[in-house]
C-alpha cells in the first residue's frame, strides 16, 4: 500500500507539470458510491452488504485522489458531500484535515448541500446513470425503490444534471465526473462538456468490466487535473426559470396525496408536476418529496 501510495504521489506531481495551475481556487466535490470502481451490487453499497466496509475504503480514496489533484492545480479551500445512502460512508478521520465534509439527511440542496457562488468548480465521484438509461451499474435518479422518472423542462434528469443545475443557480460548472462508461456520456450529452474518468464499462444494471483500485485513484487525478488545468472552458449548466419539475412514481398513491398541494398538479396516474422560480427551490421540492413521513421522528 505504502508502495501504491507513493506511485499515485509520483504521478500526480508529473501530471500536474503538464497542465497550469491557478491560486486559490474553491472546489466542492460530491460524492456517491454507485460509480466507484467495482461496485456492481447492493453487497458493496450498505452496511448490509458484506463489502460495503471496503467499498467505504475505496470511495474515500478516490475522493482524496480528487481532493490531492485539486491542489496540485491551485484549490485551497475543498468542500465534500458526502452523498450516498446515509450519507455516512466516507471514512472522515482518512481525510484531510483542513476540508470540510458535509453528512447524512435531510438537506434543501440535497447532493450539493453547502455550494455557494463562492465556488469555482465543482466535481463528481463515484456517479451512476440515471433511472431513463437503459444502460448503466445501478442506473437510477435519487431513489431506485420510489421514482420511475424525474424530469426537468421536459428532459429526463440523472443526479448529475440535477445537480449540476443547482450548481448553475449559483454559477458554479461543474468540471469532471467519474462513474461508469454509461454515466460518463450521459453526463455529457445533457450537461455539455466535462471531463470523465471512466472507472469500469457495464455489461447490466449489476455488472461490469472495471479497473483496479489504485488504478481508478491514478485517473480520477488525471482528470480532475486536466479539468481545473482548463477551467476557462466550462460554463455553469443553467435552467432558465420558470424550472418546470415532473417526478413519476412508482406507485399512484404517493401521486394522489402529494396533488392535495395547491402547487402541485397530477399530470397521471403516477406523475406530479411543480413549477419553481429557480433549481435552488425546484431542489427544496424534491428534498420534501423524497424524505418527508408523517412518522419522521425526532
Amino acid at each position: 500500500m505504502k508502495y501504491a501510495l507513493r506511485t499515485l504521489a509520483f504521478l500526480s506531481l508529473c501530471l500536474a507539470s503538464e497542465v497550469s495551475a491557478q491560486e486559490g481556487l474553491k472546489v466542492y466535490i460530491s460524492a456517491d458510491l454507485e460509480g466507484v470502481v467495482g461496485v456492481v451490487t447492493g453487497d458493496q453499497l450498505g452496511p448490509g452488504g458484506f463489502e460495503y466496509g471496503r467499498f467505504r475504503q475505496f470511495m474515500t480514496n478516490e475522493v482524496n485522489a480528487a481532493i490531492a489533484a485539486a491542489r496540485d492545480m491551485g484549490a485551497t479551500e475543498i468542500l465534500v458531500s458526502d452523498s450516498h445512502g446515509n450519507g455516512e460512508n466516507l471514512l472522515m478521520e482518512q481525510l484531510p484535515p483542513d476540508i470540510h465534509l458535509v453528512r447524512a439527511w435531510p438537506r434543501p440542496l440535497m447532493m450539493m448541500e453547502g455550494i455557494d457562488d463562492s465556488f469555482d468548480a465543482a466535481i463528481f465521484i463515484g456517479y451512476h446513470a440515471s433511472t431513463a438509461n437503459t444502460e448503466g451499474v445501478r442506473a437510477h435518479t435519487i431513489s431506485s425503490a420510489s421514482l420511475t422518472a424525474v424530469r426537468i423542462n421536459g428532459v429526463d434528469m440523472m443526479e448529475a444534471s440535477i445537480n449540476a443545475a443547482i450548481a448553475g443557480d449559483f454559477g458554479v460548472p461543474v468540471v469532471m465526473i467519474s462513474g461508469d462508461d454509461a454515466t460518463i456520456e450521459e453526463a455529457q450529452q445533457i450537461i455539455g462538456d466535462m471531463e470523465g474518468a471512466v472507472v469500469k464499462w457495464n455489461y447490466g444494471f449489476h455488472s461490469a468490466r472495471t479497473i483496479m483500485p489504485e488504478a481508478s485513484y491514478a485517473l480520477i487525478g488525471d482528470r480532475v487535473r486536466a479539468a481545473l488545468g482548463r477551467l476557462d472552458d466550462f460554463d455553469p449548466y443553467v435552467m432558465e426559470g420558470p424550472v418546470e419539475l415532473e417526478i413519476a412514481f412508482k406507485n399512484y398513491m404517493p401521486a394522489e396525496v402529494m396533488a392535495y398541494l395547491p402547487n402541485v398538479d397530477r399530470v397521471d396516474a403516477h406523475t406530479i408536476r411543480f413549477v419553481g422560480q429557480d433549481m435552488t427551490e425546484v431542489s427544496k421540492f424534491i428534498a420534501f418529496t423524497t424524505r418527508y413521513s408523517a412518522n419522521i421522528t425526532p
